[in-house]
């Protein structure tokens, strides 16, 4: 009985330092992936008006075996529906996305086994449309920039939460003639995951 049980330690021993080592290459593939909306998104409208594209980017993999990204997207924070397989490049355009819906977007290196690093940061992301819009853009000093794009000479208050149940207004904006105006939280980098949100004071 007891050379059994030895034996049985020493292979679970073993699958421990197996998961261990896959776990360390999945760090290194992936280094620190960084995934961002473009510094100046161009929203790609298609023919069918309740769909748009997002264009996106994210810095290189330090890791020489990287030989491609794959973006994971869906409506819920970390269950992804969708995938799409890329080339060594870092950027892509998403497309068909539905008007008013909200995405969360991460990505991954893989390398030519098909191993894949860890997750990125995940991004959210309200596609425009409808009566007001915003556009949320992450800058490399970890400020969210939000552009809301509304009705004319009305004020709009921002509203922030960290797990979508207790929203604070965090700031207002009142758009003028051109219908759109930045607003930038100086502290998005404290929080690990914030969402973002609009709300019309002049229905």
């Amino acid at each position: 009985m007891q050379k059994n049980s030895e034996r049985s330690l020493a292979c679970t021993t073993g699958i421990l330092a197996q998961t261990s080592q896959v776990a360390g290459w999945r760090s290194i593939l992936g280094g620190i992936l960084l995934l961002a909306l473009l510094p100046h998104p161009d929203h790609a409208w298609s023919a069918t008006p309740t769909l748009a594209s997002v264009n996106l980017q994210w810095n290189r993999s330090p890791s020489a075996e990287v030989t491609g990204y794959r973006i994971y997207y869906g409506a819920l924070t970390r269950s992804y529906s969708n995938n799409i397989a890329l080339g060594n490049v870092t950027n892509t355009t998403v497309a068909n996305l539905t008007i008013g819906d909200t995405y969360y977007f991460t990505v991954v290196a893989f390398n030519a086994v098909g191993l894949e690093s860890i997750f990125s940061n995940e991004l959210l992301y309200i596609v425009p449309g409808g009566t007001a819009q915003l556009q949320i853009r992450i800058a490399p000093n970890k400020q969210a920039i939000l552009t809301v794009t509304g009705k004319t000479n009305h004020t709009y208050e921002i509203q922030a939460t960290t797990d979508l149940k207790t929203w604070s207004v965090i700031g207002t904006v009142t758009l003028g003639a051109s219908g759109s105006k930045n607003y930038t939280n100086t502290n998005a980098g404290s929080f690990s995951k914030r969402f973002y949100r609009t709300r019309d004071t002049q229905p």
